[in-house]
């Protein structure tokens, strides 16, 4: 390893401990502080941003960057070997979908407030960088790594993760049929068992990618997933227990028969 890739190693790791402390602290905040998303959206936290211009450009980063880092790579970067590529591929799978596919299929949807936005915008270039460049240029994988039981149990959950997201999204995304307004309670899949099954999809998907990378720069980006959406699940289960006096009183916040 050349002097240029220690540093460029002691650099994402000083941003991994970033990420994880930053996300301990939102976490903190959050308790007291409803998330401006969405259903919950609120003028106080900046102007209306159109949401499907919002979530485009807010997710787009963490594809781009990650991009820029495969195309402008040289031989001797680490995306030349197998296992560097199916992970950089798993993560940017995701956001083909989040930045390219998912904000087209918005139906409706309030406006997303500009701080919230904004921050957004903040993390998924941040991250993008994070993941893009440990993977591509600093991640050393041994060349039987696929066929490593960290990697297959981290792939299987991470398979399993986007899907119920895919799955969790279209059960909200079709709620209400063309021409329909005001809101109703999720039905079907996952949302039988947890308020939060859409946030669920996605803890299960980025805790299965930190599995396979098997890196502090995944498990990083996990723990912030997790201390961010479970607290987004609980403000939505609160929201759906007030807005629907008949909303399932055995449904949980975020994982199933326990919380």
């Amino acid at each position: 390893m050349t002097m240029n890739e220690i540093n460029g190693v002691q650099l994402l790791e000083y941003m991994s401990w970033c990420m994880i402390f930053s996300g301990i602290l939102a976490f903190v905040v959050l308790q007291f502080v409803n998330i401006p998303y969405g259903r919950q959206a609120s003028s106080a936290f900046g102007f209306p941003v159109n949401v499907k211009l919002a979530w485009f450009v807010q997710e787009i980063p963490s594809l781009a960057v990650p991009a820029v880092f495969i195309i402008l790579g040289t031989p001797a970067t680490r995306f030349s070997q197998p296992s560097n590529q199916i992970l950089i591929a798993m993560f940017l799978t995701h956001y083909v979908q989040r930045a390219l596919i998912y904000p087209f299929l918005i139906r409706g949807g309030k406006a997303t407030p500009f701080i919230p936005f904004i921050l957004a915008f903040i993390f998924c270039m941040y991250n993008g960088y994070l993941q893009g460049r440990y993977l591509s240029q600093c991640g050393i994988y041994p060349e039987d790594w696929i066929t490593d039981p960290r990697f297959i149990v981290g792939f299987v959950l991470w398979l399993a993760g986007l899907l119920l997201n895919l799955h969790s999204d279209h059960v909200l995304r079709t709620l209400r049929k063309p021409g329909e307004m005001g809101y109703k309670i999720p039905r079907g899949g996952m949302f039988e068992y947890v308020s939060g099954a859409n946030f669920l999809g996605e803890i299960i998907e980025w805790t299965g990618f930190a599995v396979a990378c098997w890196s502090l720069q995944s498990a990083a980006f996990a723990v912030f997933t997790f201390l961010i959406l479970s607290t987004r699940a609980k403000q939505h289960h609160k929201w759906y227990l007030q807005k629907f006096e008949d909303y399932p009183k055995s449904r949980k916040i975020l994982v199933p028969f326990l919380y």
